[in-house]
């Protein structure tokens, strides 16, 4: 079994000061590789020294250092993502230089540290994988099909198209529900209703 994946339910921004130089966290949701890249580029601070930032999507992800000396800004930022089960999120860390180096881990300690607080204080919510059904069912059966349907946990009728027989109804459901709720109408219909899947 996949393990629970989660993203952010809005846009979360966290700072703090280390030996001087001021870093700021901004993580927020992002549904395209297209929207992280936008997401970057609004909040990335032109007057700062460095932006660094990371995004994961699925299986893409990308992360740059911006000047940081390579691996001590980026993935560090990558790894806050990856460590707190999130995906569909992008995160920039904007740094202020204090004048005082911090040295290789000095640095992935605090780019890393950052995007992690930030991320642990943002609300987060399950993302669960989503399918789509087609039930045709019969007049004698459709409210009692409606009925079962509606209180099964995340299933939602999105259309309803009247047929001379009956009802085409449309879904989507939890992927993980749809065995269950094809035996489900086939019992409550004795094999009458048509269940198509689509995967």
């Amino acid at each position: 079994m996949k393990p629970t994946l989660f993203t952010l339910q809005r846009i979360e921004t966290s700072a703090q000061e280390i030996r001087k130089s001021r870093f700021r966290a901004i993580a927020a949701p992002v549904a395209s590789e297209q929207a992280a890249k936008d997401f970057i580029a609004t909040h990335a601070d032109a007057g700062a020294n460095h932006n660094c930032w990371a995004w994961r999507i699925g299986q893409g992800y990308r992360f740059n250092d911006d000047g940081e000396p390579s691996g001590t800004a980026g993935k560090p930022i990558l790894q806050a993502i990856d460590g707190q089960s999130l995906d569909h999120v992008a995160v920039v860390v904007t740094r202020w230089f204090g004048g005082i180096l911090l040295g290789s881990g000095g640095l992935m300690r605090a780019y890393g540290g950052t995007a992690a607080i930030c991320l642990r204080a943002a609300e987060k919510t399950a993302i669960v994988a989503m399918t789509a059904a087609r039930i045709s069912v019969d007049f004698p059966d459709l409210a009692r099909i409606k009925a079962r349907l509606t209180a099964v946990p995340g299933v939602t009728i999105e259309e309803e198209h009247f047929t001379e027989t009956g009802a085409d109804l449309h879904l989507l459901l939890p992927a993980e529900e749809a065995a269950t709720l094809q035996r489900l109408v086939t019992d409550l219909t004795k094999g009458r209703a048509v269940i198509a899947i689509h995967s």
